[in-house]
């Protein structure tokens, strides 16, 4: 099976590697890989060094005859059987380029928002005629895309998890000195670029209900946090002084494995890779009832889930497991089950081999 990736490999390396490392699980599989993505130093190497050709390239527009017309050579002269596009600038380049050829489009979605028949610009990306699958990262954004879709394509939009693989996860705890506290409070990780739609506030509203507890910190990890709505409700929580800002890093990972609890306060995700990084280092999650994360969160098993945009359910929680450190250690126990099984980087790699046999009928 001859495949071509149009993708991006410009975002940090934590977040490349759930995507990366399919593409070199089908070539381990027997497939021929061939990328048209944009020099990464941190993973090329890696993809190379697994037999994947790499054609250096990353669309500027949606619409751009130059990414059509490298994208239709590298079809025909490699004798493309899967073409797979993964964001807004590659699909429809990939789409356009398709036509006239015998290579089945599939293309990846990540999230359930911003998919309407109305708006024309849907019809570049998912509604395009000529896509042939659409892979979606879960059930919930799934569902989205079927209740959008003309109904004969819905047996080719099917769920296919980012997996993990726990082996990536073996970095030291970070040193939480840095930011102003240690490694003996009790830490609470929030971490999410400041969009309303993460629902950071709900977690600094939180922290007014929790300041009595004197060695509770909660580290905020993201962009554009120290902006308003976010300044003055943290100088109004009572926990100005026990709120850090770390702002973007890269071992956000790392930060998550040295505290003992993460705050998801998302209103809606398609399937948080936050949450997978905190259970692969075994640290437990409290998570709004948004459909993506109650995909990987058991109530009660493996973390705890709160109603959305519910600030005194998310006190209440964090008082409850501070209380009760039996019950913070039975959710650690079994955090990284689902990552073993259901949401493994192995589980991933099989499931779309499969997919794209099927789509080719073979």
């Amino acid at each position: 099976m001859n495949i071509l990736v149009c993708t991006s490999s410009d975002s940090s390396y934590n977040s490349l590697r759930p995507e990366l490392e399919i593409y070199i699980g089908l070539a381990q599989a027997g497939c021929k890989v061939t990328m048209i993505t944009n020099d990464n130093p941190d993973y090329t190497p890696r993809l190379k060094a697994h037999g994947i050709d790499i054609i250096e390239h990353l669309p500027r527009h949606k619409i751009s005859l130059k990414s059509i017309r490298l994208i239709r050579k590298a079809i025909r002269e490699r004798n493309i059987d899967i073409v797979y596009a993964t964001n807004s600038r590659s699909i429809p380049n990939a789409a356009f380029a398709c036509i006239g050829t015998t290579a089945k489009l599939v293309i990846y979605r990540g999230t359930t928002g911003g998919l309407y028949r109305k708006d024309p610009g849907t019809y570049l990306t998912t509604l395009h005629p000529r896509v042939d699958g659409v892979i979606c990262v879960s059930h919930a954004v799934e569902e989205h895309v079927k209740s959008r879709i003309w109904k004969s394509s819905i047996g080719n939009v099917v769920t296919i998890y980012k997996g993990h693989s726990l082996d990536w996860y073996n970095q030291p705890p970070t040193d939480l000195t840095q930011f102003g506290t240690n490694n003996s409070q009790f830490n609470i990780a929030c971490v999410a670029n400041a969009r309303p739609c993460k629902g950071l506030i709900y977690v600094i509203e939180a922290a007014h209900q929790l300041a009595d507890i004197t060695d509770l910190h909660i580290l905020l990890v993201g962009k554009k946090i120290d902006k308003e709505p976010y300044v003055s409700a943290i100088e109004n929580s009572g926990m100005k002084q026990r709120i850090h800002l770390t702002g973007y890093r890269h071992d956000a990972p790392e930060i998550i494995a040295a505290c003992d609890l993460l705050i998801l306060p998302s209103l809606r995700e398609g399937l948080p890779r936050v949450i997978l990084e905190s259970l692969a280092y075994g640290t437990p999650v409290i998570t709004s009832a948004n459909p993506g994360s109650m995909e990987i969160i058991d109530d009660g098993v493996n973390g705890r889930i709160v109603p959305l945009k519910d600030s005194a359910a998310i006190a209440a929680t964090v008082r409850e497991l501070y209380q009760d450190r039996q019950q913070l250690e039975k959710l650690a126990t079994h955090s990284r089950d689902k990552l073993r099984d259901e949401l493994s980087a192995t589980k991933t790699v099989e499931n779309m081999h499969c997919y794209f046999k099927r789509l080719l009928g073979s």
